[in-house]
C-alpha cells in the first residue's frame, strides 16, 4: 500500500528532476531554481532556493556521500553546488555551448558525464572538475544518462531513440538501436551487480516516448564484449513514459508518464504493484529514497509529491517515516484544495483559513463579520480597511495589503498561458519577436542565445537559416490585453 504524505508546491514552473541522498530531497525546475529540502520533515533548507543558472534546470544528482549537488540547463553549465552552504563550487562549461539536458556522476564519485542538445557528451574528472574526454552522437539530442554501478561504463539515451554503452575513455562499446521507437525519456541501472561464470550483469530500466518502460540486462562477457537482452516490457501506462528509478535495492522500479500516472512495479518479476494518480499533469521525475521507504515524484504541474510505501520496500533497513510526516493534518488537505481555485472564488472560510495561515489570526473575526470573500479580500485598499472595517493598526493594515499584493501576484505567475511564456526563460515576453524556427521568443532572450549558441534553435536544435528577428505584434497584443484583464 502507498500513501501521499505530502505536496510541496513551492516551484513556480515545470518540475523537471527530483534526487534523494541520504538526508536531503532535491528539485529543479523551468523556473531556473533548484529546492533542497530535509527528509526528516520536508522543511526547505535555509539556503534554498538555489538561483545559479540563467535558464531551465534539466537535471539534478548528488554525489553518493551527499555533499555535493549537481545540476545542468539551457544555460549551458553543470554546476556543482555545496550542501553544508549552498554556494557554487564550480562551474563546468558544456563544450561548444550546447544547452545541457543531463548529468550523471559515478558511483565512486570520479567522473561526471553531461550530455547536450547537440549530442554532445563531455566526461570529467570529478575531483579536478576537469574535462576528460568528449564524444557525441551526430543529429539528435542526449536527454539520458547513467552510470553502471561498478563505476567503468555508462548507458545513454537520446532523442533518435537508442541506447549506447560507452566505456571512460569514450569508446562506444554497445549501440541497442531503436530501444524505443520516437525516442527515449530517460535511462537508469539497478545499483546491483550478478555474476555467474564467464559473464558479468547489470539491469537497466528505459522508458520512452512509445508509452513503454524497459528491463534490460547489460552482459559483460570474459572477452571484454557486452551485449543488451531485453528481459521485459512493461506497459502499464497509456502514454510516453517520462521518468523511471530504481529502489536502492533494485527490487522495486518506480516510472512517470504523460498519463499524469505513477506506476511501481516489482523488478525481478515485471508485475505492477500500483498506480499512483494525484498529479494533474505529465509526470516528469520520480525517485526512491536510498534510507527510508519514500517515492517522490515531480510534474509539470509544479509539485512534487512524496508517497509512503505503508508496506516499506527491501533495502531500506526496516526504517519508518515518521508518524507526524505520514499524515497530512485537515488544515493541510484545506490549503491544498484551496490552491487549486482562484482567490477571487474564496470562500469566506477560505479567507478566515489564510488569514490564520499568514499569522493574520487577529484579523479573522473583523473580516468575517464583514464577509470577506476572495473577490473582496483583492479589492481591499488603505482606506476600507481604516474607514470601513476599523483597523487601526498602521502595522497590521500594511501587512494585510502586503499579503493581498503577494497573492495577485502569485495568481498572474501561475495563470499565465503557456503561449505567453518565453521557451527559453519561461517568463511572460515583453517583446516577442518570431525567430527563424517559426517559434516566438523574449527579443533579448533569443538574441542573448544567438550569439552564444552557435545559432541553433532552441527548440528544435537544428541550425537557424537566418538570424533575422520578426516582431510579433499579435502576440503582444494579446499579452497586453491578458495583462489588462489581470
Amino acid at each position: 500500500m502507498t500513501s501521499l504524505i505530502c505536496t510541496l508546491q513551492d516551484h513556480r514552473d515545470d518540475v523537471n528532476w527530483c534526487a534523494f541522498s541520504g538526508k536531503l530531497l532535491a528539485t529543479c525546475s523551468g523556473d531556473k531554481t533548484l529546492r533542497i529540502y530535509n527528509t526528516r520533515d520536508f522543511s526547505e533548507l535555509p539556503f534554498s532556493p538555489l538561483s545559479g543558472h540563467g535558464y531551465s534546470v534539466h537535471c539534478c544528482c548528488f554525489s553518493p556521500c551527499g555533499q555535493f549537488l549537481l545540476s545542468c540547463s539551457t544555460d549551458a553549465t553543470t554546476l556543482v553546488w555545496s550542501m553544508d552552504t549552498g554556494e557554487i563550487e564550480a562551474v563546468l562549461e558544456h563544450p561548444g555551448r550546447s544547452p545541457v539536458r543531463i548529468c550523471a556522476l559515478s558511483p565512486d564519485s570520479a567522473h561526471l558525464v553531461s550530455g547536450a542538445s547537440d549530442g554532445t557528451l563531455a566526461l570529467w574528472d570529478f575531483p579536478s572538475r576537469q574535462l576528460r574526454r568528449t564524444g557525441a552522437v551526430n543529429d539528435t539530442t542526449m536527454v539520458a544518462c547513467s552510470f553502471s554501478p561498478c563505476s567503468r561504463v555508462f548507458v545513454t539515451g537520446s532523442t533518435y531513440g537508442d541506447l549506447r554503452l560507452w566505456d571512460l575513455d569514450m569508446n562506444q562499446l554497445h549501440a541497442e538501436k531503436n530501444a524505443h521507437d520516437l525516442g527515449v525519456t530517460c535511462c537508469t541501472f539497478a545499483p546491483s551487480i550478478l555474476s555467474g561464470g564467464q559473464v558479468v550483469q547489470f539491469r537497466l530500466a528505459s522508458c520512452g516516448q512509445d508509452s513503454h518502460l524497459k528491463i534490460w540486462a547489460v552482459n559483460k562477457f570474459s572477452s571484454g564484449a557486452y551485449k543488451m537482452q531485453l528481459l521485459h516490457t512493461l506497459t502499464g501506462q497509456s502514454a510516453p513514459v517520462l521518468s523511471c528509478a530504481f529502489s536502492s535495492d533494485g527490487q522495486l522500479l518506480v516510472s512517470g508518464s504523460v498519463d499524469r500516472t505513477v506506476t511501481v512495479y516489482d523488478a525481478t518479476s515485471a508485475v505492477l504493484l500500483y498506480t499512483l494518480n494525484q498529479h494533474e499533469r505529465y509526470v516528469t521525475a520520480c525517485a526512491f529514497s536510498p534510507t527510508s521507504p519514500l517515492i517522490a515524484t515531480g510534474s509539470m504541474d509544479k509539485t512534487v509529491n512524496i508517497w509512503r510505501l505503508e508496506d516499506g520496500c527491501s533495502g531500506c533497513g526496516g526504517k519508518s517515516f515518521p508518524e507526524k510526516s505520514a499524515l497530512t493534518s485537515s488544515d493541510d488537505r484545506t490549503s491544498a484544495s484551496r490552491s487549486k481555485l482562484l482567490v477571487s472564488d474564496w470562500s469566506e472560510e477560505d479567507v478566515s483559513a489564510w488569514l490564520v495561515e499568514e499569522g493574520l489570526e487577529g484579523l479573522v473575526a473583523k473580516l468575517a463579520a464583514n464577509n470577506i470573500d476572495g473577490t473582496e479580500l483583492l479589492s481591499l485598499t488603505k482606506e476600507t480597511l481604516a474607514s470601513e472595517l476599523h483597523i487601526e493598526s498602521v502595522g497590521l493594515r500594511s501587512k494585510l495589503l502586503r499579503k493581498v499584493e503577494e497573492l495577485k501576484s502569485n495568481a498572474v505567475c501561475s495563470d499565465i498561458p503557456d503561449e505567453f511564456l518565453c521557451p527559453i526563460t519561461r517568463e511572460l515576453m515583453k517583446e516577442p519577436v518570431i525567430a527563424a524556427d517559426g517559434y516566438s521568443y523574449e527579443r533579448e532572450a533569443i538574441e542573448s542565445w544567438i550569439n552564444t549558441k552557435n545559432r541553433s534553435s532552441p527548440m528544435t536544435n537544428l541550425p537557424l537559416l537566418t538570424t533575422l528577428l520578426t516582431p510579433n505584434h499579435t502576440l503582444k497584443m494579446a499579452i497586453g490585453r491578458w495583462k489588462t484583464s489581470h
